[in-house]
């Protein structure tokens, strides 16, 4: 049987198979025998023997596109780690009547986990778990300790194991970050708090690495090497680490010890992607991040996630904070407990209630018309509390957060040009879309919208349906299609992505005068300016933050 595979990765920590390091594959197709996941099984068992690696845990699931199975490894060969898993696979799918089944390693890998092998490395790792020192590595450094606590080595200069010094190197506070929507605007908007409580706070996310309100570097962070990036710089004494979901899948926590973990919400995205096809299935892997907490850590949840809660009570014994629009409905399920209450956000502890200002006056809420921004507000105040910063100071950073337009770039941006209401967002996936139209028809008050769609080349086709599907039910006058091309391609032939999405707005009641595919986003700047008319409203969802910046310095130059 010939075998495909896909997705050979190294798992560099905890993950959503075991909580030990190690690698994964995806063996795609619905027609893998057990037969050949028991013989997957023997061959990375045979490997073992060979390489000297100890006995630990092997996991399969079955899912519609395939087979999930990971395996785990020394920290030191996880390269060679991927290089057996795809040998293991390959050597079950073998046809046993045509070839009789190989059981030696090829001495290729058999090399390459002696020349992978790490003696110093390993010590290092031992001695940091055994001596309660947080430390991070990579290909180019080992780092124990985090922040103005850390102390770095080169890869290839790695010290004695009495180099740790317990009382010299140390962790600083750390909040994790995750969801479908909202991440970024939650880990913005708590490093604004942070930092007006007189904290040097640095953070990691879709959008870069920043320290200090300083961009340190653009792109997108939000996996393990920009939460080392973070966790490595000497200014930072408190950290904000987004965590996506590819991030969770691809490597698994890069952290232990965090003090309060965030779950904005579960929608429907990325489905197809390693496994994942269902709602459960990313809620399974969201919920990871609560393997990142501390023994007394926070695990911070939507209130207003029915399945989401339903879950988290699996989990009695660990400390919960709930958030949510309704302060009633959040704090019905526990204390500490933040939301909305007669107009104000409200953060309820065991130890008193405070009033953290009128909602009307925070400039993300968009003047409440966007109740979605203000449970994210909601979040990152909860788990600001849990750091430890005072309600006074908290409620001084919402009524400031985003009047700065540098504040939350990309997300819920606004200007008025000509009478012509103009959103700028992120909403890369439908829930996140209906949200911003809910917004554009209350500021239209009966104009006419527009929008742009795109998306990203990773999505399945029903995905992306989905996505056109919604941006029709508005009931926009004319939509502009663009290719995000690049990067965004991932796989997809130029014009695929437009193509899918023309036709499920035509599918959808839309006329062919009303769909209009475009190149730029100059070129969208400029034709939806001069098709508008005072008190139209243009919704725009950019993905890619070079043409997001491009599109902000536009709409700045033309703004009222």
């Amino acid at each position: 049987m010939p075998v495909t595979f896909d997705e050979s990765r190294r798992l560099t920590g905890t993950n959503v198979f075991f909580e030990h390091p190690g690698a994964a594959l995806e063996a795609i197709g619905t027609d893998i025998s057990p037969a050949v996941i028991d013989e997957w099984q023997n061959g990375i068992q045979m490997a073992r023997l060979q390489l000297g690696w100890p006995d630990a845990d092997i996991v399969w699931r079955r899912h519609v596109s395939g087979v999930s199975l990971a395996f785990a490894a020394p920290d030191d060969q996880l390269m060679t780690a991927t290089e057996v898993n795809e040998w293991a696979l390959t050597r079950a799918a073998q046809d046993a009547s045509a070839q009789a089944l190989t059981n030696e390693l090829p001495q290729v890998i058999i090399e390459m986990a002696q020349q992978e092998a790490d003696p110093a490395l390993m010590a290092l790792i031992t001695a940091a778990r055994e001596r309660n020192i947080p430390a991070h590595w990579d290909d180019e450094f080992f780092t124990a300790g985090e922040g103005h606590f850390a102390h770095h080595w080169p890869a290839n200069q790695l010290p004695d194991v009495s180099a740790l010094d317990a009382e010299s190197v140390g962790r600083i506070k750390k909040a994790i970050v995750t969801g479908s929507n909202g991440k970024t605007t939650v880990t913005r908007a708590l490093a604004k708090i942070l930092s007006m409580a007189g904290l040097h706070a640095g953070y990691s996310s879709t959008d870069g690495i920043v320290v200090d309100g300083q961009v340190i570097e653009e792109g997108d962070f939000s996996g393990p090497m920009g939460l080392r990036s973070v966790l490595r710089n000497p200014s930072v004494e408190v950290a904000i680490l987004e965590t996506a979901r590819g991030g969770l899948l691809r490597r698994g926590l890069a952290t232990q010890d965090a003090d309060v973990a965030i779950v904005t919400n579960v929608s429907a995205d990325h489905f197809g992607e390693y496994g994942v096809h269902s709602l459960d299935d990313l809620r399974e892997v969201k919920l990871l991040v609560r393997k990142s907490l501390r023994p007394n850590g926070t695990l911070v949840v939507n209130a207003g996630d029915e399945e989401m809660v339903a879950r988290i009570q699996a989990f009695p014994d660990m400390k919960k904070g709930w958030f949510g629009r309704s302060l009633q409905q959040a704090r019905a399920l526990g204390l500490p407990a933040c939301g909305i209450e007669r107009g104000r956000l409200r953060l309820v502890t065991e130890n008193g209630e405070w009033n953290l200002g009128e909602t009307i006056a925070m400039p993300i809420g968009l003047h409440n018309m966007a109740p979605y921004n203000l449970e994210n507000l909601a979040a990152a105040a909860l788990a600001a509390h849990v750091l430890g910063v005072d309600a006074e100071r908290i409620a001084d950073a919402l009524v400031t957060f985003g009047k700065d337009s540098k504040d939350n770039p990309g997300r819920l941006q606004y200007w008025s040009i000509n009478g012509v209401h103009v959103l700028l967002d992120y909403a890369h996936n439908p829930d996140g879309l209906q949200s911003l139209l809910d917004v554009a028809h209350k500021l239209g008050n009966g104009g006419r919208m527009a929008l742009l769609l795109e998306q990203a080349g990773n999505r399945t086709d029903e995905d992306i349906r989905d996505l056109a599907t919604v941006g029709a039910m508005a009931q926009p006058e004319r939509v502009w299609i663009k290719d995000l091309g690049g990067e965004y391609a991932r796989g997809r032939a130029k014009g695929a992505v437009m193509g899918i999405l023309s036709d499920a707005l035509l599918g959808a009641g839309l006329t062919a005068h009303q769909v209009i595919a475009i190149e730029s986003i100059e070129q969208l700047i400029t034709e939806s300016l001069e098709w508008a008319e005072p008190g139209d409203v243009l919704v725009l969802p950019i993905h890619a933050s070079d043409e997001r910046d491009l599109a902000i310095a536009l709409l700045n130059l033309r703004g009222d």
